[in-house]
């Protein structure tokens, strides 16, 4: 029977475990500049004993940020800041993986190039969705701006930068963030999405972005050192769709026929994704409804703990299981599944931005 430390592989990468890190935002990076630091590569390499890491949403563009303090990867100085986080993992025999992140609507003019509107597919506010300004203040989502489609190309190459960019970095693999109420979990749902053109009004068009970026960043890294996450029921950051069965069975089925390395699926029990510890148990099971759409590799998501991940892995409904709180709180997380030993609690309030207090001083097994 396979168990949580089973060896697992994706394309030519064997990991040890099955236990992966979520990505996490923890608004620590460098300031100005949105730079990878020494804290954080002491942070990521305590956890390194995950079967893999997903690094924390990185902004693939100045455009894509929404959020103070959060990494980028579109300048020398940040994919040199990255560097000193893949060789600290890479030390203590790691593997990572680098999210890549383009926020749309999610943000504020304040963290925008030349303190523009955010961009989206339709200019659709998040409705009781907030950020911070770029001096920490909470605001509410303001009101986007349309994407032009003539400004399309500009975007697809932004993604594509970012992943070349993720490989001079010393990145294992990159996964592409469409989850979670962000760009292209906003183009791909039509809540958000009442577009006319191309990437609009039907289930293929609204996919058509997603997949026409995946081509380009499989070019630059190959199919199975790709993953893409997603959020099928997710309600975060006001998201919504009329029939997400059909649409995630369109987008599973045709990353299907990409081979790509894996698919990360967010069950919607813990959709308002680090928000609070609100587990919604009447919502749907999406690695039960999806597991027949997608034969590679699937990492779940969300609101687990050691007994039922273990359950989902051996019962076949997922490859792996994604820890995001408690791998703030247990550096040695995966040790202590192993031998049945206490988890320690997460201070909810160093989540987000700070020093070291809660980041990485959380203790590790004698």
């Amino acid at each position: 029977m396979t168990d949580l430390f089973s060896p697992l592989t994706i394309g030519d990468l064997t990991l040890n475990n099955r236990i992966i890190m979520a990505p996490l935002t923890r608004m620590r990076s460098t300031q100005p500049g949105d730079i990878p630091n020494e804290l954080n590569a002491q942070y990521y390499a305590q956890r390194a004993t995950a079967g893999l890491i997903i690094s924390e949403a990185t902004q693939i563009s100045p455009q894509g940020k929404g959020y103070p303090a959060t990494p980028g990867i579109h300048s020398k100085e940040q994919i040199a800041g990255w560097k000193l986080v893949t060789d600290q993992v890479h030390k203590e025999n790691g593997k990572i993986f680098l999210q890549l992140w383009h926020v749309g609507r999610i943000s504020h003019p304040s963290l925008q190039p030349n303190e523009a509107l955010p961009v989206a597919p339709s200019a659709i506010p998040a409705k009781n969705s907030g950020t911070y300004t770029a001096t920490w203040k909470p605001t509410p989502i303001l009101t986007p701006r349309a994407l032009e489609e003539s400004e399309i190309p500009a975007l697809i190459n932004d993604y594509k930068q970012s992943a070349i960019n993720a490989k001079e970095a010393g990145f294992d693999g990159v996964e592409l963030h469409s989850a979670n109420g962000y760009l292209l979990d906003q183009f791909l749902q039509d809540g958000s999405n009442h577009r006319t053109d191309n990437y609009g009004g039907s289930i293929a068009n609204q996919a058509r972005l997603l997949f026409e970026i995946l081509e380009q960043i499989i070019a630059v890294w190959g199919n199975k050192r790709v993953g893409v996450r997603l959020s099928p029921y997710g309600t975060f950051n006001d998201m919504s769709d009329s029939d997400p069965i059909a649409l995630f069975s369109h987008v599973l089925e045709n990353l299907e026929q990409k081979q790509i390395g894996y698919v990360h699926l967010i069950e919607p029990r813990a959709s308002t994704a680090g928000g609070s510890d609100k587990i919604a148990q009447d919502a749907p099971n999406t690695a039960q409804l999806f597991r027949k759409k997608f034969s590679g590799v699937l990492i779940s998501a969300g609101g687990y703990n050691p007994q039922n991940a273990k359950e989902v892995v051996a019962n076949g409904n997922a490859d792996a299981i994604a820890f995001g709180r408690y791998f703030i709180s247990n550096p040695d997380l995966v040790r202590r599944i192993k031998e049945n030993s206490e988890l320690t609690k997460y201070d909810r309030a160093t989540f987000y931005g700070g020093n070291h207090k809660g980041y990485t001083d959380y203790p590790f097994l004698s």
